[in-house]
C-alpha cells in the first residue's frame, strides 16, 4: 500500500520498524515542533559531554512519511557532534529514504527542522 502511494523500501521499512520511536528518560534535551500540515514532533536528545548525540527519541502526531523522515534523520544524527548533527539537511534524509511522496516532503523539513531546534535549544541553555 506505501509503496503504491510512492514511498520507496527504505522509507517504508523506517515506518514500519519506527526504531527511534518514543522518549528518552532522563533527555539531556526536549524540544517540539509544529509542522504547517499540523503533524507534531517532539524529540529527545541524549548527548555526552564531548557534545555528541548518543541517542535521539521522537514522538510524532503524524503520517507515515513524518515518521520515516524522523528515524533517518535519526540515524544520520547518532554519533555526531551537534556541529555535525546541524549540517544535516532536507537532501540527506531524502537521500535515505530514497523516495517518499511529493506532497509528503514537508514531513522531512519538519524532522530536520525539529532535530536542529532540540540541537540549538540544547546549545543555547548550554551558553546561559
Amino acid at each position: 500500500m506505501l509503496s503504491d502511494a510512492g514511498y520507496a523500501d527504505p522509507a517504508i521499512n523506517y515506518y514500519l520498524e519506527k526504531k527511534y520511536m518514543g522518549h528518552i528518560e532522563n533527555a539531556d534535551q526536549v524540544s517540539e515542533n509544529v509542522g504547517s500540515c499540523g503533524d507534531t514532533m517532539k524529540i529527545y536528545l541524549q548527548i555526552d559531554n564531548r557534545k555528541v548525540i548518543k541517542d535521539a527519541r521522537y514522538e510524532i502526531t503524524g503520517c507515515a512519511g513524518a515518521i520515516s523522515a524522523a528515524m533517518a534523520a535519526v540515524d544520520l544524527v547518532k554519533g555526531k557532534t551537534l556541529d555535525d548533527a546541524l549540517k544535516i539537511n532536507d537532501g540527506d534524509v531524502f537521500k535515505v529514504l530514497e523516495n517518499i511522496p511529493e506532497k509528503k516532503h514537508h514531513c522531512i523539513q519538519l524532522a530536520v527542522k525539529t532535530m536542529h531546534k532540540g540541537i540549538l535549544d540544547y546549545k543555547e541553555k548550554l551558553s546561559m
